[in-house]
């Protein structure tokens, strides 16, 4: 399982330690993601982010998508199935599969970004706002399968 973690707030006027951890999981602005491993070091970062990102478990058919509608190559074109077929031998599909399955990693794709730009949300954010937990109706912290949603209003 991967986690995505998505930047909802912005690093002006945040502590050091944050804009640190910001640079390590390498998220450079709002409305970006970044796709991470269980792993307790990532559960260590999160917590220092929790007032500044949302994070949660992404399922194959939404990281498919992610990756054909936001995966970029370094000249600003988009991630297509033939540059995958022509760099590691196979589709999309069967790329985010394997990369579901932890098998391969994104920096795999030679040239393929490590994050992902979105758009702000359709119909926007949830009712409670960018500066409240998701707990309590926000927008912050940890969210688990609800990711996929807020993902695909952000595509």
């Amino acid at each position: 399982m991967k986690l995505a973690i998505i930047q909802i707030r912005g690093i002006l006027d945040a502590p050091p330690k944050v804009r640190a951890t910001f640079n390590l999981l390498k998220l450079p602005k709002s409305h970006s993601c970044v796709l991470a491993d269980h792993t307790p070091v990532i559960h260590g970062m999160l917590a220092v982010l929790k007032d500044y990102v949302t994070w949660g478990e992404i399922d194959l058919s939404t990281l498919q998508e992610l990756l054909v509608k936001r995966g970029k190559l370094p000249s600003g074109n988009a991630l297509t199935d033939s540059y995958v077929q022509d760099k590691l031998k196979m589709s999309i599909a069967s790329f985010a599969q394997e990369l579901f399955n932890s098998r391969k990693k994104i920096k795999d794709v030679p040239g393929l970004k490590p994050y992902f730009r979105l758009k702000p949300p359709v119909h926007g954010f949830e009712r409670g706002g960018v500066k409240k937990p998701f707990s309590i109706g926000g927008v912050l912290g940890y969210r688990g399968a609800k990711i996929n949603d807020l993902l695909r209003r952000m595509l």
